[in-house]
């Protein structure tokens, strides 16, 4: 997939950079799957490539942020597809909860420094479901305001981008390894993600 995506993205642009660019904003890769695809499979240098890995997945990152809700608004009006949103509305509200729950009790400026901590912390660790997407998401059902959100969501993509890249360095014999790795971790965790979200129930309230 992350492959593809680069090949196909790369013959499209007909620019590695900008390439690069856009395999960072695609869900499940982000800049994790990014950083070794511009080095390994581009031949881009190191910072250049997380540089621009970075850029973009933080830029999808505030797509989401703004148009999330729209969308799934938009996609709840179509036949068929408005129960399969829902459940993923509740897979995000259950992630958000896990966040607010520690808030429980807690003034409001107190609680404010812990959502902001959480949403950090879970983009920072780079892992295929919790980057930019899936952070400015639960920054929407925590019902964060974006100058809380963003701050939150570029620093944890920095330090996963930071640790991402540092790997890229120390492994860079290794990068084909990396991505062939990253591809089959993004096509299981996928799969795991669809069936999460099949298998779940919809919020209470919602039909």
């Amino acid at each position: 997939m992350a492959l593809w995506l680069g090949n196909a993205l790369l013959g499209i642009f007909g620019n590695k950079y900008i390439a690069t660019l856009f395999v960072s904003m695609f869900p499940l890769i982000e800049l994790k799957g990014a950083i070794p695809i511009g080095k390994g499979l581009f031949g881009l240098g190191l910072l250049s490539t997380a540089g621009l890995s970075y850029l973009g997945s933080t830029a999808a990152g505030v797509l989401v942020f703004f148009l999330l809700k729209p969308v799934f608004a938009l996609l709840k009006k179509i036949r068929g597809v408005e129960r399969l949103i829902l459940k993923t509305e509740a897979l995000f509200n259950r992630k958000a909860e896990n966040i607010a729950k520690k808030t429980d009790g807690k003034a409001e400026d107190k609680a404010a420094i812990i959502k902001f901590f959480g949403l950090l912390v879970f983009v920072a660790v780079p892992f295929p479901v919790t980057g930019v997407w899936t952070g400015a998401a639960i920054a929407v059902f925590l019902n964060m305001k974006f100058y809380h959100a963003l701050p939150a969501l570029a620093l944890g993509n920095l330090v996963a981008g930071a640790i991402i890249t540092l790997l890229t360095f120390l492994f860079e014999p290794y990068v084909d390894i990396i991505i062939y790795t990253l591809f089959a971790i993004v096509i299981i965790m996928l799969v795991i993600t669809i069936i999460k979200i099949v298998r779940s129930k919809p919020d209470d309230g919602e039909k």
